[in-house]
């Protein structure tokens, strides 16, 4: 089947080019006095370049959609639901809501500024570029981020299968009752990283801020810096080599921490501080210390 090439038009209607195939665009813009929603809605097989999304909801239930430095502004409401096989690059996605309940998405080199940006995703990958979300992948699942810039609150929560290997994420909340979760290489600032996750694993990574990791199974830290955190691995299940000083840290429940050293050992429940504390060069059992 040929391709239909569309260049350079505006198209302000509803439903535009509902269900159309093998489709080209370049230069297009979806704007205009009609506010039309759903312009590309049950397509299949779209090219699409340099073009301007103004309108809600235009790329709804589609398969195999590239955008290629594309701008979806902030009254681009919705942009990507319930789609599969997508690629965006050197694009800008602006609207609330941009992505959601879409499955294998690549993200390159793209600005994302979205509230509750990829609720109930699978498959997503992001290369580069920046994330700004309030909200972001909630609920979602093979997840894989490569030098990302993040900032949001509230970030990752419910994922599952998610690989992290660089970047920098300002976020509070973040991976909370996460599963399989493994970030390598990456800065963490922000309150409460990390409660009630299963399985978190950061190798190399800094982090900042106060009372991460409560009620963790399964956590590790592999050559990390902790700084500014205090009340640390309440009741975790946790094996973690830091390097560096631990403000403080509150009842464990069960496993191994070593650290060049430690401000407080805080002491306040019925729980048994339950992990074994190891100062470089100074070791001691954490249990008899603490009783």
């Amino acid at each position: 089947m040929s391709k239909t090439i569309i260049l350079g038009r505006r198209f302000d209607e509803e439903r535009a080019l509902f269900g159309c195939e093998d489709l080209n665009l370049e230069g297009v813009a979806f704007a205009g006095p009609a506010d039309g929603e759903s312009a590309l809605k049950e397509c299949r097989s779209l090219q699409v370049r340099d073009t301007l999304f103004d309108l809600r909801y235009p790329l709804w239930h589609d398969q195999g959609v590239s955008l290629v430095r594309c701008t979806l502004t902030e009254g681009c409401r919705a942009a990507l639901w319930y789609s599969r096989d997508v690629s965006v690059s050197d694009s800008r996605l602006m609207g609330i809501k941009a992505l959601r309940e879409c499955d294998n998405v690549s993200i390159d080199a793209s600005e994302v500024v979205s509230p509750e940006f990829g609720w109930n995703c699978r498959g997503v990958q992001v290369d580069g570029g920046s994330i700004s979300s309030e909200y972001a992948f909630m609920h979602a699942r093979d997840l894989s981020l490569h030098d990302v810039d993040f900032c949001g609150k509230y970030s990752f929560q419910y994922t599952e299968h998610v690989r992290v290997e660089g970047g920098f994420f300002d976020t509070k909340d973040a991976f909370w009752h996460a599963s399989d979760v493994v970030v390598r290489n990456a800065t963490l600032k922000g309150e409460y990283l990390g409660w009630y996750s299963r399985n978190l694993t950061l190798i190399n990574c800094r982090i900042e801020g106060t009372q991460p990791f409560v009620h963790c199974e399964g956590l590790k830290l592999v050559n990390c810096e902790m700084v500014g955190c205090d009340l640390a691995f309440e009741a975790c299940d946790v094996q973690a080599d830091v390097r560096g000083h631990i403000d403080s840290i509150r009842d464990p429940r069960s496993g191994l921490i070593v650290a060049d050293s430690v401000g407080e050992l805080v002491h306040d429940t019925q729980r048994p501080f339950g992990a074994q504390l190891v100062i470089r060069e100074d070791p001691f059992d954490c249990s008899c210390a603490c009783a």
